[in-house]
């Protein structure tokens, strides 16, 4: 096989699942992973490490079973039809939203095994869903051979989306 695949249903030829890295999900989920911890931000007192971190995980999951849902009903607009493995594909091609969860929530995790505060767990869970979100653009980026300045623009972008998930946090927390 040459990495190449043909869909009969829609008698297209693209990029085999396995080459294919859906960092356009993987963004989007470090993007709301980043949204759930300033959502679960109330002005008294951070939501403990571990509650934020079921709430990361279920969030991501319930997203991507969204996601999956979603792309299998756009499907049927076109008439196609909805089988196990086509399930299978989509929902690997949608996983890396349900991923981008996992580091923050690890880092949260961390903190609270660490004895740190919920304050701290819940900044370096944001810290980190930030950081994956401008690591996996980055990561976009050099893998579609963009050029050295698109790849600083689109990170940059993506940077200031960040900054204003840290304002609201800031805004919400006080």
């Amino acid at each position: 096989m040459d990495g190449r695949r043909v869909d009969e249903r829609r008698g297209t030829v693209g990029p085999d699942d396995r080459e294919r890295a859906d960092y356009a999900g993987a963004v989007y989920g470090s993007l709301l992973a980043a949204s759930v911890v300033v959502g679960s931000s109330p002005r008294q007192e951070p939501v403990p490490a571990p509650t934020l971190v079921a709430l990361l995980l279920a969030t991501g999951l319930v997203f991507w079973l969204a996601h999956v849902y979603a792309r299998l009903a756009g499907d049927r607009q076109y008439g196609l039809r909805t089988n196990w493995p086509e399930i299978r594909s989509v929902g690997r091609r949608e996983w890396p939203l349900a991923q981008a969860a996992v580091p923050p929530a690890a880092a949260a995790f961390a903190c609270w095994a660490a004895g740190l505060s919920d304050g701290a767990a819940s900044w370096t869970a944001l810290l980190v869903a930030l950081g994956g979100q401008v690591g996996w653009t980055v990561a976009a980026g050099r893998r579609a051979d963009a050029g050295v300045r698109l790849i600083v623009v689109s990170g940059v972008v993506n940077l200031v989306l960040g900054l204003l998930i840290v304002a609201l946090k800031v805004a919400l927390a006080h």
